[in-house]
């Protein structure tokens, strides 16, 4: 029965995580095309990642020739966290 409950927690947390990483890369081919900043998702995709971003940048500089690699260094950052939690939760059941 535990088992059961952390296995389903593991992977509702892996889920968000996953969809988060989407989030991000949405956000970040946004930033391309220069959306219009009224627009209500591109308002809640600036919400939900602009924390992280900086974070990110608090702790290394992410400007390299004119382009922000903030998000780049954050999927790095949540894959690497993805394959850690995906390696550790299958070791353990």
């Amino acid at each position: 029965m535990i088992d059961s409950l952390i296995v389903a927690f593991a992977t509702l947390f892996l889920t968000i995580i996953s969809l988060y990483k989407w989030v991000i890369i949405i956000s970040a081919l946004l930033s391309w095309v220069q959306p219009d900043p009224y627009n209500p998702i591109v308002q809640m995709l600036y919400r939900l990642t602009e924390p992280a971003y900086a974070m990110v940048r608090k702790v290394i500089p992410t400007v390299f020739g004119g382009m922000d690699m903030a998000p780049l260094i954050l999927i790095f950052g949540i894959q690497f966290i993805e394959i850690f939690l995906t390696n550790l939760f299958s070791t353990m059941m």
